[in-house]
């Protein structure tokens, strides 16, 4: 497949307390800022906030879905804005160079909130050696 600056993908997702509960046991942190609505609703989110690794894995699998076989070889990730439970967000990638000399693609990568903050923004950069 041909990819070309400007093309991208976007994944529409809503959160739940349990995505945010199972996370929590397979990574280990579950600090209660991300399982404990009481203890959340006392802090200045008021309610629980997403694991950014959680809001990363959004991201890896649009642009699993984007770029199947696609080999990833660098990931910056900035979380600006907390993501919410039952918040709807978009999740974004979009090609911003294609890297001839390296076999890869630049990325830009986002989870966008309802009011439009952004939860996550991202760059990365995905081989394409494994990519038919």
């Amino acid at each position: 497949m041909e990819y070309q600056v400007g093309h991208g993908e976007i994944l529409r997702h809503t959160f739940s307390q349990e995505d945010f509960d199972r996370i929590a046991v397979l990574s280990g942190d579950d600090n209660p800022i991300h399982v404990d609505p009481d203890f959340a609703a006392k802090t200045r989110f008021k309610k629980t906030v997403a694991h950014g690794m959680l809001l990363y894995g959004m991201v890896s699998r649009v642009i699993g879905d984007f770029i199947p076989g696609g080999v990833p070889i660098e990931q910056e990730l900035m979380f600006p804005a907390p993501t919410y439970t039952d918040e709807e967000v978009t999740v974004w990638v979009v090609v911003t160079k294609a890297l001839k000399d390296e076999n890869a693609l630049e990325l830009d990568t986002y989870v966008i909130k309802e009011n439009g903050d952004l939860g996550l923004k991202g760059r990365a950069v995905i081989g394409l050696e494994g990519v038919k």
